[in-house]
């Protein structure tokens, strides 16, 4: 059961997509109503997304905290001719970025109860997508790791592109062109390494390893090259600055449930990569090339909160929100301080919790007044007062109030860059902090125009409080954000060993290339 795990939780959605097609193809034919049918589906995907977080969760009864390699691993022979395997586990790294997905999911199907449009369609896109992003995080063969991160554009795009907004169709292929742009030019690195490795095995341990032993040498253009290939791909998925011009359109114009997956989950597949591939891969140019990350890091943390601050559009400045606190991820991984790369992936779990939570109160108000528009509310907290409180909650939790989950991250990160060896790492530090004074100007004015005064409107006098679907969703929310505020060690412990590996491979490569 421990080596087959990570596949049943992988393809345990794919399970629920088939048994949607063929729920619709037999009962449709039957001429059960529309309205029925939509229902059934909706239980159905709810089902299969519990089902997986249950047996997600069975991963950490086998996961040993102590250690820093893959673990439940399976592998089999997939296409033999090219070395191609079957490879799958979690380490450290991977391993809460699995239980987030699997914890996300069951919370957008919900955010996605009132969908009437192809709704069996919908959810298969859902189900599918979860597949998508599991395999990104526990795939150990690169081949392998690109079919799936090709994977998830498909379902998102047509999220996006049929269950959107007014301007869907251009944010659809905005977001699909950048990814596909950058996973393209990883798709070259990637067969680069293979032919560089003998052209025996896209096994992502093993390539890893025989750079880090020196059993695999490549000159230091050829590293370079192949670093900026893998580096662009996943800054166009976090996405830095100045890639992420399509995030805010996507974000916008996406449903509500597709906002909370690309925030929470998909764009950590970006970070994710970095640590993965381009740290342990290339440690030399990850070290001359950290200056400018980080530069563009305190940019994007710096500019993404300006821009928060001026948007009439509550989902707008979500979405600019994220830029910014992406921008401390890439900030901690670049400092190559156990503090720092501990902080970047407490932030990647929190930015997902926290900027998931954001768009769903977003969500919750626009299916009641269809308009995100700030100036339209005012004073909500009077009929809304259990909304109002999780909204606050999450906002305080995004901003990085102690004792919630933010918190942690953001102070990981910026104890770990100022103590960092990398050239202006203070500098750095000290910019990066503005950013959490900038949060708290843009979120705290968003609460107090939004939540509290006197009713502006005769429309947001009658609103409904929530109801037990949106305290289904929201609650957990808020539960995992004060649960990893006030424990963050029993997150922490897990991730260590892993995050001082790949800090190790670093510092060793680098200190061997100075001799």
């Amino acid at each position: 059961m421990e080596s087959q795990i990570i596949s049943i939780i992988t393809f345990l959605p794919l399970l629920g997509a088939a048994a949607l097609l063929l729920h619709g193809i037999f009962w449709g034919s039957r001429g059960v109503e529309k309205a029925r049918l939509d229902e059934q589906y909706r239980w159905i995907t709810l089902f299969f997304t519990i089902a997986t977080f249950a047996v997600s969760l069975a991963t950490l009864g086998y996961f040993d905290q102590s250690q820093a390699g893959p673990q439940m691993v399976m592998r089999t022979p997939w296409i033999t001719t090219l070395g191609v395997n079957y490879f799958v586990g979690i380490d450290g790294i991977s391993i809460w970025l699995v239980i987030l997905t699997t914890f996300i999911m069951p919370i957008s199907v919900l955010a996605s109860w009132r969908v009437t449009k192809r709704v069996r369609e919908y959810m298969i896109f859902m189900l599918v997508l979860e597949t998508g992003m599991l395999g990104v995080f526990v795939s150990l063969d690169m081949f392998l790791f690109y079919l799936f991160f090709e994977i998830t554009l498909i379902p998102m795009y047509f999220l996006i592109g049929v269950w959107g907004g007014e301007r869907r169709i251009y944010a659809a292929i905005k977001f699909f062109l950048y990814t596909v742009v950058g996973s393209l030019l990883m798709l070259v690195a990637i067969i680069a390494l293979y032919f560089l490795n003998g052209a025996t095995s896209f096994d992502i341990i093993e390539i890893t390893a025989n750079i880090s032993s020196g059993r695999l040498t490549i000159s230091h253009n050829v590293q370079l090259w192949l670093w900026l290939a893998f580096a662009l791909a996943f800054c166009i998925k976090v996405p830095l600055w100045p890639l992420h011009t399509w995030l805010p359109d996507a974000h916008v114009e996406a449903p509500t449930a597709g906002s909370i997956i690309l925030a929470g989950v998909l764009l950590k597949m970006g970070t994710y990569g970095l640590m993965r591939f381009n740290l342990p891969m290339f440690p030399e140019v990850s070290r001359d090339m950290a200056p400018v990350m980080m530069t563009l890091a305190v940019i994007g943390i710096i500019y993404g909160a300006l821009v928060a601050m001026v948007q009439p559009d509550m989902k707008k400045l979500v979405a600019y929100s994220s830029v910014s606190h992406l921008g401390f991820v890439v900030l901690g991984i670049f400092a190559f301080t156990e503090q720092s790369l501990q902080g970047a992936l407490y932030q990647m779990l929190n930015h997902g919790i926290s900027t998931g939570a954001l768009f769903y109160c977003v969500g919750v108000v626009y299916e009641r007044r269809h308009t995100r528009e700030i100036a339209d509310y005012g004073g909500i907290a009077t009929p809304m007062p259990g909304y109002s409180t999780v909204f606050l909650i999450v906002a305080l939790s995004s901003l990085g109030l102690p004792l919630l989950n933010g918190f942690i991250g953001e102070f990981l990160i910026l104890i770990g860059a100022f103590s960092s060896s990398v050239p202006y790492a203070k500098t750095f530090a000290v910019i990066g902090a503005l950013g959490v004074i900038l949060s708290a100007v843009y979120l705290l004015w968003m609460l107090q125009r939004v939540l509290f005064g006197e009713v502006q409107k005769e429309e947001n006098a009658k609103l409904q409080d929530l109801d037990w679907r949106e305290k289904a969703g929201l609650l957990p929310l808020v539960a995992m954000a004060i649960i990893m505020g006030v424990m963050p060690m029993l997150f922490l412990r897990a991730t260590q060993p892993a995050v001082n590996a790949v800090k190790d491979a670093v510092e060793t490569r680098i200190i061997r290339a100075a001799k």
